[in-house]
């Protein structure tokens, strides 16, 4: 999954993408576990895409978190 393809996501979809790519993952862990996986390569992907998620939600929170204090700042000066 590419950047841009998170990117046109909505935050519901991030975080229910998500959650639906960890649950996943473990599964894959599982079967790696076991030895019954086909493609043990795509861990890595998988893997990849998770960060991909996260580091664009922390992004996205880091700017909210910045603007928030700009906004009660401009509420004080009232």
């Amino acid at each position: 999954m590419k950047m841009q393809e998170i990117k046109d996501l909505s935050a519901a979809e991030r975080e229910e993408k998500l959650s639906d790519l960890q649950e996943e993952f473990f599964n894959l862990k599982f079967q790696l576990a076991t030895g019954k996986i086909e493609n043990p390569g795509r861990l890595k992907h998988m893997r990849r895409d998770i960060a991909r998620i996260k580091t664009l939600l922390s992004q996205e929170k880091a700017q909210s978190a910045a603007a928030a204090p700009d906004t009660a700042e401009a509420k004080a000066d009232d």
